[in-house]
């Protein structure tokens, strides 16, 4: 079954930033103070108004349950995992960013340094209700990698969610804005789609020393990674935002044109032969 459910908030969705690249964690440490400015303690406004409930509504925490979050920066989702009853715990690659998260929730959690691609080996023995991905899946690669290392730490029957920039509306420097003034239409440029690109972002921190790297893939190489590790897609979520605009075309625009997708996938139960 996909869900589609369609959330607003007023803020402004266009700028472009870096979240969290998973292969340089000593260049991501010099973005990480400049990050923190902009999410803080209990995230930026994205993740408050959009991202946080969206990821919250698929993920639908139970009490006693265990989550996995891959890519947990600053751990601001931590408090909510924990104000649901499950135990959380999260994986970060940049030691600057894990630093601020064991300072402020250790009591909502563990935070465990390592890379996305070796789950199983930074946490053997262990096994997972659900796994989260939260704005940070886009700044991880090789894909395969990741959702095969995320799916082995679920239990049968567990689920994967996905939180991320839509993909097919919002690609990194290959798309944007237009305006048809004929029609008086908002509209989304696309200029490239089906083509992976590993894009960079621009300098930030400290000097502009500080440069991440955000990979673009078409949304069918989500859905079939997730597949290839035995992994059923059974919600979409796709969200909107709005903001306050001088004109109807804006508003509509805004209204009609999501912001973030949000997957849902389940681990197929094993069967003996």
């Amino acid at each position: 079954m996909l869900a589609r459910h369609r959330r607003r908030a007023l803020f402004d969705e266009e700028p472009v930033v870096p979240k969290h690249p998973k292969r340089d964690p000593s260049g991501w440490n010099a973005l990480a103070h400049w990050y923190d400015g902009w999410v803080g303690e209990d995230g930026s406004d994205h993740h408050r108004h959009l991202a946080i409930p969206a990821t919250l509504d698929l993920l639908q925490l139970k009490r006693g349950e265990t989550l996995l979050d891959v890519g947990s920066g600053q751990g601001v989702f931590a408090p909510y995992a924990a104000r649901a009853g499950a135990a959380y715990t999260g994986v970060e690659v940049s030691p600057a960013l894990l630093g601020l998260a064991r300072q402020r929730h250790k009591t909502h959690g563990r935070f465990v340094q390592g890379d996305a691609r070796q789950l199983p080996r930074l946490l053997p023995a262990r096994r997972f209700d659900a796994v989260v991905f939260l704005l940070s899946i886009q700044d991880m690669n090789p894909l395969d990698d990741v959702l095969r290392a995320a799916a082995a730490m679920l239990d049968d029957g567990g689920r994967l969610v996905i939180l991320m920039t839509h993909p097919c509306f919002r690609i990194p420097r290959q798309s944007g804005w237009g305006h048809d003034a004929d029609r008086d239409l908002r509209f989304r440029r696309i200029d490239r789609y089906l083509q992976p690109l590993k894009v960079p972002m621009k300098a930030y921190g400290p000097n502009r020393s500080g440069v991440s790297v955000s990979f673009h893939r078409p949304l069918s190489h989500y859905v079939n990674g997730l597949a290839a590790c035995g992994l059923l897609v059974d919600a979409l979520d796709e969200i909107t935002s709005h903001k306050a605009g001088t004109s109807k075309a804006e508003q509509r625009a805004n209204a009609e044109i999501p912001l973030f997708v949000g997957l849902r996938a389940r681990k197929i139960a094993r069967t003996e032969d």
